[in-house]
C-alpha cells in the first residue's frame, strides 16, 4: 500500500476512528473520576549520618565515611523491610490495625543514587493514615539499627504530616485520558484496515483487473440521489408532453 492508500483507508471510515476515540476516552474519564478509589501516598525521609562521626570530625565527613554510610542503604532498606522490624510497628502502634504481612505489602523504602537519604513511602485510601504509617515504621527502624548494627547512625531528616492535604497520588485522570486516547486511536486504525482488508467487493477499475484480470471497456458512474429524482421529474415530465400532443392529435 501507498502512503495515498493508507489515507484513503482512513478517510472512508474517519467516522468509526471519531465514535471509537470519544466513546473510550470518555469512558475512562467517567471511570476514573467516579469509580476508582481514590488514594494518597505519604512519605518520611532518614538520613544515614554516624552521630559520632560528626563529633570527631567537627561536622565534617570524609568521602570514605559518606561511601560507607550510602552503601549501609541497602543494608537498611532489608531491615526496614524484614518481619522483625514490621512485628515490632505492629505490636507498638496497635491503633494502625494492621498486621506485619500487611505493612510489608504497604511500605516501600527508596534511594536517591549516591545519597545518604533513604525515603519511606507507603499509599492508603486516608493521608492520615498513610503518614501515621511511615512515621511508626521510621520510629521503630530508627530504634531497632542501633541493637541490630551496632551503630547508631540515623536521623530522621522529615517526617510526613498527619495534618497535610495533599491532592490524591491515585487515580491521575488526565493521564488515564491520554493513555485511554492513544489507545483508541490505534485500536481505530487497527479496526479500520481490518475492515478494508475483509472487504472483497469490487469498487474500481484497478480492483477488476488485479482480481479478474479482465479489462475494462466502459463505466456506469454512480448517479448521486439528488440527480437521480432531477432525471425521474424530467422523464415524467416529457412523457406527460408525449400524451398531450397525441391526445390533440
Amino acid at each position: 500500500m501507498e502512503l495515498k492508500q493508507y489515507w484513503t483507508v482512513i478517510r472512508k471510515r474517519l467516522w468509526l476512528l471519531a465514535l471509537l476515540v470519544v466513546a473510550i476516552t470518555a469512558a475512562t474519564g467517567v471511570y476514573t473520576f467516579l469509580l476508582t478509589d481514590k488514594e494518597y501516598t505519604a512519605e518520611t525521609k532518614l538520613i544515614v549520618t554516624p552521630k559520632q562521626d560528626l563529633e570527631t570530625l567537627g561536622g565534617k565527613l570524609d568521602l570514605t565515611t559518606i561511601n560507607s554510610n550510602i552503601r549501609l542503604i541497602t543494608t537498611y532498606k532489608e531491615i526496614i523491610l524484614s518481619p522483625r522490624i514490621m512485628n515490632l510497628v505492629s505490636e507498638r502502634y496497635p491503633q494502625l490495625g494492621l498486621t506485619s504481612d500487611e505493612l510489608l505489602k504497604k511500605v516501600s523504602v527508596s534511594a536517591v543514587d549516591e545519597s545518604q537519604v533513604m525515603s519511606l513511602s507507603t499509599t492508603d485510601a486516608a493521608y492520615t493514615q498513610a503518614a501515621a504509617i511511615v512515621n511508626a515504621v521510621a520510629a521503630v527502624f530508627q530504634t531497632e539499627v542501633p541493637k541490630v548494627m551496632k551503630i547508631d547512625n540515623i536521623s530522621v531528616l522529615s517526617e510526613a504530616d498527619p495534618q497535610d492535604q495533599p491532592a490524591p497520588s491515585s487515580p491521575q485522570p488526565l493521564l488515564n485520558m491520554i493513555i485511554g486516547f492513544v489507545l483508541s486511536v490505534m485500536l481505530g486504525i487497527g479496526l479500520m484496515f481490518l475492515l478494508d482488508y475483509l472487504d472483497d467487493t469490487l469498487k474500481t477499475e484497478k480492483d477488476i483487473r488485479e482480481v479478474l484480470g479482465l479489462a475494462t471497456y466502459s463505466v456506469v458512474p454512480a448517479i448521486p440521489a439528488r440527480g437521480a429524482e432531477t432525471a425521474k421529474k424530467a422523464k415524467t415530465n416529457g412523457a406527460r408532453g408525449n400524451k398531450n400532443v397525441t391526445l390533440e392529435a
